[in-house]
């Protein structure tokens, strides 16, 4: 199957077939919030693809994916089995947002954003509060791609992730884009 990463719908625990050491060559993605909501709640529920959750979580094992410790904590504030999952088998691949690169990258954001005559000072001071910029601001600093469901829009009432990215010169894709580049096939 040459560099197709499949992994097949079954019970139990999912091993991974063999560790990857990023190189600086590999792509490496951060999960937006929206990925993981919309999955649980849509096309992607545990008790009917239960596959996609394991594969994201050998996708971290291998250093391809992960997310950060404010996306975590959008994920603690329901009281649902995505929560429960997100501490028990996704939770040491929410990797911190307060390192100095990533604190200089949102610094670089933030003075894009409240520079930016396009958005309202209430878009500007909302972003600058949420998950998003620090996503936006990891990714930058240590060269992940941002998945994201968000598409990019012009409004002045909200700053998208897909405008900040282009802002600062991040790559963004959707999940299925992701899961193309890695070429990785679910319940094949």
């Amino acid at each position: 199957m040459g560099n197709t990463l499949v992994l097949r719908c079954s019970y139990g625990p999912v091993r991974p077939t063999r560790p990857i050491s990023p190189t600086p060559q590999t792509i490496r993605f951060v999960l937006d919030a929206n990925v993981f909501i919309s999955a649980h709640r849509t096309y992607y529920a545990f008790d009917i693809v239960p596959c996609f959750w394991r594969m994201l979580v050998e996708l971290a094992e291998k250093g391809l994916v992960a997310s950060i410790d404010r996306v975590k904590e959008e994920l603690q504030k329901g009281e649902d089995p995505l929560k429960i999952w997100a501490l028990s088998e996704f939770d040491q691949w929410f990797l911190p947002s307060t390192t100095d690169e990533v604190v200089d990258s949102f610094r670089q954001l933030m003075e894009w954003t409240f520079g930016n005559p396009d958005y309202e000072d209430v878009a500007k001071n909302q972003f600058a509060d949420v998950a998003d910029s620090w996503l936006v601001a990891f990714a930058k600093a240590y060269n992940y791609v941002v998945v994201t469901h968000e598409q990019p829009k012009n409004s002045p009432k909200k700053i998208y992730i897909p405008n900040a990215c282009k802002a600062m010169g991040v790559q963004y894709m959707n999940t299925f884009e992701m899961f193309r580049k890695l070429n990785v096939k679910l319940c094949a």
